[in-house]
């Protein structure tokens, strides 16, 4: 694979790709000016890809979206976004012979951290040319009667339950903090039980469990190593002993890389796990609500192909 370079040799030495960009013209924060899908099309056609352009509304039917234009012979799929809908489009590419590409224009894009994609749209685009096509796992989460993939999270408990109020807080509507206090001040702890791998069970109370496929989620929360969307592995994080406004202080300032892991925290790498509360506890995979009960939640090892930048030149401490 030829090393990634700000250069763009790829317009004389490379065929014209056909793609589908889907755009999501309400990504990330507030800017001080719009991303305009004109200057990404202009951008992509200077690498020789050929766009056919996707605008994503609320409502839309995107995974109908990604089934019609694999129908119609499309292998390389753009997203330009947030976290919510490349996740979304990961999830109908999950399996299937396409590759996704990724332009971040969202609030967090811990996808692309995970995967070392810059936020400077014209470097995220040579990626898609010069870039490091990789597999990568994607979790598999069941509950009740739903079972989906996820590319990024799973969330069972408090985080579940404050997520829609914390990402409208988080996109400009500040009207949401109240009702995000009123859900926080009125969530109990459940019993909560964990069967990792079918073998070792953990039994304790508390208000949170997350299992997570990428290193990176939340406010650039850093669970597992920079590999961890390839290991073949889950990474289960047990809040058992941390407090309310312990666990805000998480959901609102993250830890940041570089920072050490809270000890309390039970920390677990896994193929799969069972997870059930008492009382039930809301369940959700990257952003969607999918019930509440017992879950199960397993990795699927390199089912998806992705774009990727360049390998990460070190390795953060591993939590075991």
């Amino acid at each position: 694979m030829e090393e990634i370079t700000d250069k763009k040799p790829f317009s004389t030495t490379k065929h014209r790709l056909r793609t589908k960009l889907i755009f999501n013209p309400s990504a990330g924060a507030a800017r001080s000016s719009p991303i305009e899908i004109v200057d990404v099309i202009h951008e992509l056609q200077s690498w020789k890809l050929v766009p056919e352009a996707y605008l994503v509304e609320p409502g839309c039917d995107l995974p109908r979206v990604v089934q019609d234009a694999l129908l119609e012979g499309f292998r390389m799929f753009v997203v330009c976004g947030g976290d919510g809908t490349i996740s979304a489009v990961a999830r109908s590419l999950a399996g299937t012979p396409a590759t996704l590409g990724i332009i971040p224009i969202g609030t967090q894009n811990n996808t692309a951290l995970s995967l070392n994609i810059p936020n400077d749209i014209p470097a995220a685009i040579a990626i898609l040319r010069n870039g490091r096509r990789i597999k990568v796992d994607v979790g598999m989460v069941t509950c009740g009667k739903i079972s989906t993939p996820f590319l990024e999270v799973c969330s069972v408990g408090l985080v579940s339950t404050l997520f829609p109020s914390v990402d409208d807080i988080q996109h400009g509507n500040l009207a949401q903090i109240g009702n995000f206090l009123a859900k926080l001040a009125g969530s109990p702890p459940a019993e909560i039980h964990l069967l990792l791998d079918n073998k070792k069970e953990i039994h304790d109370r508390g208000y949170v469990v997350l299992v997570s496929n990428m290193p990176y989620i939340g406010l650039h929360y850093q669970l597992g190593t920079v590999a961890a969307f390839k290991d073949g592995l889950l990474d289960v994080l047990f809040f058992a002993d941390l407090n309310k406004l312990e666990l805000l202080g998480y959901i609102l300032q993250g830890v940041g890389e570089g920072y050490p892991e809270d000890q309390r925290i039970q920390h677990f790498h896994v193929r799969k796990v069972d997870i059930d509360t008492h009382p039930s506890m809301p369940v959700m995979a990257d952003g969607n609500a999918l019930g509440e009960g017992l879950v199960r939640i397993e990795v699927r090892r390199r089912v998806l192909a992705v774009m990727a930048g360049p390998e990460a030149s070190s390795e953060p401490s591993a939590q075991t």
